[in-house]
């Protein structure tokens, strides 16, 4: 029996429906299911933090999906809302340093050259962006071919800057379509960088420069190092040679000798102290850097005093009608008249070894008595607080580490493995006061005592530091088997094939942000890698500096709620243990330091964090804003080890 609706149909158009009617019937049911089917595809997409392409044409591309969608999933499970976005910055600081600002130091009153020193208590405020590369950058040489050879679009030097900078420039550098080449035989002062190096050996009394070591040289502070020419030199003869010099707007030495995988780091001393401790080096070079060493009472040479070990050398090389403030009288190559320089090298008990052409070499004292013998017009010795660690602390004019237990002759530095009786020196100095605190029952007028006496209480252990070593041995490599080539493959490795090993250069710049004992550096050299690494020591950890520099090493002294004092995209890799947990109760944000991680990361480089589980999953979330890919993860309780890539595309933000 037919409904009554049906029945009306049929007294309407028979018996049967037309086809037509159906065909409407049918695409307008369809229209209907395309509508909503649209409505809850977008009520879903917005709980969805991005679009995602569909297809992905590489195996690469198909691991930073697997990790997007994980962390999706992760945000969604606990409820969390679309992690911010990082932008990009302007242009104008594709080479910028933080706390290096010179209009804002001029707006702060610093001048007198004190405009270009480090000034981070002016620039707090810092825009959360990420530094991006200049256009034309493209990723460097591998070492040694880059040593010789950068891409000018990587540094901020204009051809026209490099026309315009001189016959001694033109020399050192060949601008050849879109490189730089470094030539080391084209004159650094004389005939050359190897003539001009042979002939400070032989004034030391050797027969070649790489006899350095026998006169107690292996590490060397290259102040104003120009390119980086004669430092490149020294590192072919396995010294370490540090270049610093000022921070400059164009045409950086520092961010050259970096791009050429050199150790350089901006610093100067024009107001404040180096961030070394004293007795760091065996060698200062200064050839034409600029500085009046006579000027400001002297304070510029009494820090190059500070920082010079005993028996050390400070070679200054300098045009003989204009060395740079020290006045010396030349009459057939010997100084005649005295002169405010000669003068004051005499009060800091340093003897003028030889002179030849416009190079003099002094050699600072062996005797720390020496300095007491001077009665009349003697410089001041520093006390006991001087000595501890120096970060940035105004210039003093006083003589520097006299009462150190470091205080030892270069020429007594054991060349054979570290024994206990040098490690007792580097020990850990604390004060009374820090001792009787703990105490509620000592007046509080000791407590607040101006007069504080420190003494060293515990040296470093042998077994310590021999056990530190072996950690780092094995965990080298460990990192090393995961800098595999295949991790830039766009294709997965067959199924039985090993991961092939990667080739020994495929980093050269290292930045160690908490080094310890500088293990990892000590490893990479048993390795026979070709990376030199930078050992920095936080503020707020145990005070190792002194130890890293006496093994020879590059480090440095830093606060890492500050921005480090390098160019952008100058190291290829950063690797911290137990940083992370180190900071976590500092003045400083996370999101900061993993943006400063990013500007001086090169890309396609790599952050190696070890440190406790808690402090890794921060990391992997901050990582997911700045261009990071997780690589690796290893969990071992209650530490955990995370590798991030860099993203290879350096315009779009991504896992």
């Amino acid at each position: 029996m037919r409904s009554s609706w049906l029945s009306k149909l049929s007294l309407s158009f028979g018996p049967r429906l037309p086809l037509n009617w159906l065909l409407l019937c049918l695409v307008s049911v369809l229209a209907l299911i395309a509508v909503l089917g649209s409505s809850s595809s977008s009520s879903f997409d917005s709980l969805t933090p991005s679009t995602v392409p569909d297809i992905y044409t590489n195996y690469r591309r198909l691991k930073e999906q697997a990790a997007v969608d994980y962390l999706e999933l992760r945000s969604l499970s606990l409820g969390g809302s679309k992690e911010k976005v990082l932008s990009l910055c302007g242009r104008d600081k594709e080479h910028s340093v933080p706390c290096y600002n010179v209009s804002t130091n001029l707006l702060a009153g610093y001048k007198d050259g004190e405009e270009f020193d480090r000034h981070c208590e002016v620039s707090r405020d810092r825009e959360q962006c990420l530094v991006r590369p200049p256009k034309d950058y493209k990723i460097p040489l591998r070492w040694p071919a880059g040593r010789d050879v950068i891409w000018s679009g990587n540094v901020k030097i204009t051809k026209d800057q490099f026309l315009s900078s001189g016959s001694m420039t033109k020399r050192l550098m060949l601008l050849e379509e879109n490189q730089i080449a470094f030539h080391s035989e084209d004159g650094l002062i004389f005939d050359g960088v190897k003539d001009y190096s042979r002939q400070i050996a032989e004034m030391l009394g050797l027969s070649s420069d790489s006899e350095f070591p026998q006169a107690g040289v292996h590490t060397v502070l290259d102040i104003g190092c120009g390119f980086g020419s004669f430092g490149a030199h020294l590192v072919s003869l396995k010294l370490m040679a540090i270049c610093i010099a000022a921070y400059e707007a164009t045409g950086s030495q520092v961010q050259l000798a970096l791009e050429r995988g050199l150790p350089a780091m901006i610093g100067n001393f024009i107001a404040r102290q180096l961030p070394y401790p004293s007795l760091s080096f065996e060698m200062v070079h200064c050839a034409q850097c600029g500085i009046l060493w006579d000027k400001k009472d002297g304070m510029f040479l009494l820090e190059v005093d500070r920082v010079l070990k005993p028996g050390g050398y400070f070679v200054l090389t300098s045009p003989t009608n204009q060395p740079y403030g020290s006045s010396l009288t030349m009459k057939e190559g010997v100084a005649t008249d005295s002169s405010p320089l000669e003068e004051l090298t005499l009060k800091i008990c340093w003897t003028l070894l030889s002179q030849k052409y416009e190079t003099f070499i002094w050699q600072k004292t062996v005797d720390s008595n020496c300095y007491s013998s001077h009665k009349q017009g003697a410089i001041p010795l520093c006390q006991e607080e001087h000595e501890l660690q120096s970060y940035y602390k105004p210039l003093v004019s006083c003589i520097s580490g006299t009462m150190s237990k470091r205080w030892s002759p270069i020429l007594n530095r054991s060349s054979s493995r570290w024994n206990s009786s040098e490690l007792e020196v580097h020990g850990k100095y604390c004060s009374i006061l820090d001792l009787l605190r703990p105490f509620k029952s000592v007046p509080t007028s000791w407590l607040s005592a101006s007069i504080l006496i420190p003494f060293l209480f515990a040296g470093v252990q042998p077994d310590d530091f021999f056990e530190d070593l072996q950690v780092w041995r094995s965990a080298l490599k460990n990192y090393w088997s995961l800098l595999t080539p295949l991790i830039f493959s766009d294709h997965p490795k067959r199924p039985g094939d090993e991961d092939p090993l990667p080739p020994f250069n495929m980093i050269r710049n290292v930045l160690d942000m908490s080094a310890h004992y500088g293990g990892l550096n000590a490893a990479f050299l048993e390795e026979r890698k070709s990376v030199w690494v930078m050992n920095v020591v936080p503020v707020n950890a145990p005070y190792t500096l002194p130890l890293i520099l006496d093994q020879g090493f590059a480090g440095v002294l830093h606060d890492w709620c500050e921005p480090f004092p390098t160019y952008p995209r100058t190291y290829d890799l950063l690797h911290a243990n137990g940083l992370l947990s180190l900071l976590s109760s500092e003045r400083c944000s996370m999101m900061d330091l993993f943006l400063e991680m990013d500007r001086i990361l090169r890309p396609e480089g790599w952050v190696v964090l070890s440190d406790k589980v808690g402090a890794i999953e921060m990391a992997r979330m901050f990582a997911t804003q700045v261009r990071g890919l997780v690589i690796a993860e290893m969990y071992i309780f209650p530490l955990a080890l995370i590798m991030i890539n860099l993203a290879t595309d350096i315009y779009m933000l991504r896992i």
